[in-house]
């Protein structure tokens, strides 16, 4: 029997698929699956997105074909044709997306036949197989894009200076909103103009234009690169990937490497670092004597998705000057990937080494992280150094951890329950501080 997951810190792909075609402008799902799909998405969603659910079609509005007996046994395809003719007399929609479930992609109905005359007719539909058991909700991010980029977006005359941006998914990333926003601020800063696809200042039209673009930018290590690969077979663009970049140290080494694969000016772009750390840290400069007579540097345990693990771990140490003594990855990667991350962070600047995970188990994760501060408490004694004061970066579900170890806890990666998350972002400069203020606003809350 397959070993089960405790906690775990992902949907399935549909629940994926679901919230990024809800974050499309105008974008309506319709589900080919049982009842019970939506709601559970919608509830789970809610709970764990920092209360981000619904939105135009979204939660439980999104409409279904809500599949019975009768379609398992004799084909769901003309239950979901009649459910896609009810949702465009419905639904105000600019574009439909068919999501499959498992028990459809199990019985094996054809979507496709079913979208393409609707196409012929010119109707902007398309449809991406979502069955869950095919993998989590970030699989389910990157099917959407793989039938945005095979059916919806054409390959065009390239335009200069155009990117793609990809790697954040859709209230899987909690503050999806806000890093969108940061990233395009960075890149704007170039000159630069920024598809981002889903924030609320993007639109179908642009995101139909996505295959004119110079260059694809994948700010994930994981995420996205799938969909970065079949956009380079289909439209010929050529893609790179970078962390996300949290404060300015990552901010300064993505506008470099951006503007190298851009071949934009250097000098230009050195320009743009200076002005952007010189206004970093004249903002932080009025807190830095309370950090240091306050000593407000922690030990810290960082756990998260590849994105942020990896990103906000070499923030805190490179940037906050904090101590991150154990990093736990919740992905499901492969030998490769997991080499990969592990040599990003055991070369951080600061020379700090942290213990690294590769768990998606809450349970085992917080029986590593506290078995390690144990071995490093020592017996006492006058040179004993403990890890203390100390903190948790992670998710809502590591908050009993925190309790555990007797340290403070912000939940920043999915799910986070005990957050109202609007537009919030960490990505950039500006990211960098709104970061700082939330970690030592929540040591000093109860002053």
């Amino acid at each position: 029997m397959s070993n089960f997951i405790e906690r775990p810190r992902f949907t399935c792909a549909l629940g994926g698929a679901m919230a990024t075609v809800t974050a499309l402008p105008k974008g309506v799902p319709i589900l080919h699956a049982p009842s019970g799909c939506a709601g559970n998405h919608a509830w789970t969603q809610a709970g764990g997105c920092g209360l981000q659910v619904g939105g135009y079609c979204g939660g439980l509005s999104i409409p279904g074909s809500n599949v019975q007996e009768k379609e398992v046994v004799f084909g769901g395809t003309e239950r979901l044709e009649e459910q896609i003719n009810n949702t465009l007399k419905v639904m105000d929609g600019d574009l439909y997306v068919v999501l499959t479930s498992c028990v459809t992609d199990i019985i094996g109905d054809d979507v496709a036949s079913v979208v393409r005359p609707l196409r012929d007719k010119g109707v902007d539909i398309i449809h991406a197989e979502t069955g869950g058991f095919k993998g989590n909700s970030y699989l389910g991010y990157e099917l959407v894009l793989e039938s945005l980029l095979g059916t919806y977006i054409s390959k065009g005359e390239t335009k200069k200076g155009s990117v793609n941006v990809w790697g954040i998914a859709p209230c899987f990333d909690v503050f999806w909103r806000g890093n969108l926003e940061g990233i395009r601020n960075l890149l704007r800063k170039l000159d630069l103009e920024v598809n981002t696809f889903f924030t609320i200042d993007d639109s179908l039209a642009g995101i139909q234009q996505a295959g004119s673009a110079e260059f694809n930018i994948v700010v994930s290590s994981v995420i996205g690169e799938k969909a970065a690969e079949i956009s380079r077979e289909i439209h010929g663009i050529p893609y790179l990937m970078t962390d996300l970049p949290i404060g300015p140290a990552a901010s300064n080494e993505f506008l470099r490497t951006v503007g190298t694969a851009l071949n934009l000016d250097q000098e230009f772009v050195e320009k743009v670092i200076v002005q952007e750390n010189l206004r970093y840290y004249q903002l932080l400069e009025p807190m830095t004597d309370c950090f240091n007579d306050m000593d407000l540097q922690r030990y810290a345990a960082v756990i998260g998705d590849s994105n942020y693990a990896v990103s906000i771990a070499r923030f805190l140490s490179d940037d906050l000057g904090w101590l991150p003594e154990v990093v736990a990855i919740t992905d499901v990667l492969d030998e490769e990937k997991q080499s990969f991350i592990m040599a990003r962070l055991t070369s951080l600047t600061s020379r700090v080494t942290p213990k690294i995970i590769f768990a998606g188990d809450s349970t085992e994760i917080a029986g590593q992280v506290k078995e390690h501060w144990a071995n490093q408490q020592g017996k006492g004694g006058k040179y004993n150094n403990p890890l203390t004061p100390a903190f948790v970066v992670g998710s809502s579900l590591d908050r009993p951890l925190a309790t555990d170890l007797g340290v403070a806890h912000l939940s920043v990666s999915f799910p986070v329950a005990n957050r109202v998350v609007i537009d919030r972002g960490y990505t950039g400069y500006r990211g960098g501080l709104r970061l700082i203020e939330d970690l030592i606003s929540t040591m000093i809350i109860n002053r």
